[in-house]
């Protein structure tokens, strides 16, 4: 399962997220990740554990061009973007990315556009294969569109049946920006919803493979994130069923703003 991004790179549906993943823990999660059949990794620089992912990366003998390997620029280096990149990669232990973000908008700093620009010239400089945004809204990705230049190729937002954000998919569809979901499962918050229980019960699937299979038939990118091994593999398992419409419907009414996440309009880090 893949998607192709407004540049013509081509992207893992599903990746392993280790947002609150400790880097000590990190090596072994992703290396199960990997050993599961993942091939996309999402991490960041705030997440402290970029190590712990470039050391996985290292151990599996998979071929680089085999990996999609995404990590984020942090608020307080909006201005030092540049540098805030080569850092990552020496973390990671790479020589390029895959998908570089710039991980919030930080309205009350405003220097996100600085970023951008920054972003863009690794981009044209061939050090990064894409870039893109996270936690934009509609507001945030019309300020960095109206500049002219590279279109976002992906915004990654929290997005799950309890919230989802149809007015940033509606902005990232105007722009032809891939929609990534982080927290595709909030948190856990929905796995005991009776609307979800229900039809896992019926199909033979857990409740997280029923939330990330809506997220796929609706074509978006999604990044869950365990660190137990059968539940890390079961993630994954996604291709050998397909929900209803009925089923699709039934989980959007689920919708009841419940972020579990800062609000980007307000989060400055």
């Amino acid at each position: 399962m893949q998607v192709t991004l407004n540049n013509g790179v081509v992207m893992p549906q599903v990746g392993f997220g280790v947002f609150q993943v400790p880097n000590d823990e990190t090596e072994a999660a992703v290396s199960a990740a990997l050993e599961a059949g993942y091939r996309s990794i999402d991490t960041a620089a705030i997440y402290g554990n970029e190590e712990g992912v470039g050391r996985a990366i290292a151990a599996s003998g998979i071929a680089r061009d085999e990996l999609f390997v995404t990590t984020k620029l942090w608020n307080s280096d909006h201005a030092s973007a540049r540098d805030a990149y080569d850092a990552s990669l020496e973390r990671l232990g790479l020589d390029r990315l895959d998908l570089y973000l710039i991980h919030w908008p930080a309205p009350a700093n405003d220097r996100y556009l600085d970023a951008w620009a920054a972003l863009e010239e690794l981009y044209a400089a061939g050090r990064v294969r894409a870039i893109g945004v996270s936690n934009f809204l509609p507001e945030h990705l019309r300020r960095v569109a109206d500049l002219g230049g590279t279109v976002p190729a992906v915004n990654q937002v929290e997005l799950h049946p309890a919230l989802q954000q149809r007015d940033v998919v509606a902005a990232n569809d105007a722009l032809g920006t891939t929609t990534e979901a982080w927290s595709p499962l909030a948190q856990g918050a929905l796995l005991t919803d009776p609307t979800i229980t229900t039809i896992a019960e019926r199909l033979g699937r857990t409740p997280a493979q029923v939330i990330l299979r809506w997220h796929l038939q609706q074509g978006r990118v999604i990044i869950p994130k365990s660190v137990t091994p059968s539940r890390i593999a079961a993630n994954l398992d996604l291709a050998g069923f397909e929900l209803s419409d009925a089923d699709l419907v039934a989980i959007d009414g689920l919708e009841r703003d419940g972020r579990v996440g800062p609000h980007p309009a307000e989060f400055n880090g």
